[in-house]
């Protein structure tokens, strides 16, 4: 009898953890004529007013610790990759794609091929499309965009619906929660 009490018990305790963590459920996009095999160094996009917040800190470590396990150099004079982020606070209506499986959609890409626009979109398999989804079921967000240098446009996006609470004492920990839940759907590996 003890022992089913002390299951019981011990049940009821999981669930209640289980049922106290957020879950973020992230979502990305992704460019066709971006070169992926090709980018080895990142840096993140200057701001004209620096947020000296730990939010963006937090985000920046994070983002930072996890493209680093992936191979990739931090390198702020002339990276290949431009990192960008924001966090919203209110609801947001925001267009996502429906798209190939993003790891498949790179094993079956050639290795570093230089393509006009043009020629990308000629290039195109049928499944390579650009299909709309909207997600306006959110009470904020957090998004972080991934910019081709050279050519200055973006070739990745991951997002998550997020609310953080700002005034909490976690808001750290659920940030970086959601910022790795968003970067593990950036499966680019590099060899430096």
């Amino acid at each position: 009898m003890k022992n089913r009490i002390f299951s019981f018990a011990l049940l009821v305790a999981l669930s209640m953890a289980c049922m106290s963590q957020k879950d973020y459920v992230a979502e990305f996009d992704f460019n066709y004529s971006g070169n992926f095999k090709r980018y080895k160094t990142f840096g993140f996009v200057n701001n004209p007013f620096p947020e000296s917040s730990a939010y963006y800190q937090t985000i920046e470590k994070t983002i930072t610790n996890r493209l680093g396990s992936q191979g990739f150099r931090e390198n702020s004079e002339k990276p290949d990759l431009l990192i960008n982020y924001k966090i919203f606070t209110d609801t947001v209506k925001y267009r996502g794609y429906d798209q190939p499986n993003f790891d498949y959609w790179l094993q079956r890409r050639s290795e570093y091929v230089e393509l006009t626009e043009e020629e990308e979109r000629e290039q195109r398999e049928k499944d390579e499309n650009y299909n709309r989804v909207k997600f306006t079921d959110n009470s904020g967000m957090l998004v972080i965009y991934v910019i081709d240098n050279k050519r200055g446009n973006t070739i990745w996006q991951g997002y998550t619906a997020a609310s953080f609470d700002f005034m909490s004492p976690e808001v750290n920990t659920e940030i970086t929660k959601a910022t790795y839940r968003v970067m593990d759907q950036f499966k680019v590996l590099t060899r430096n």
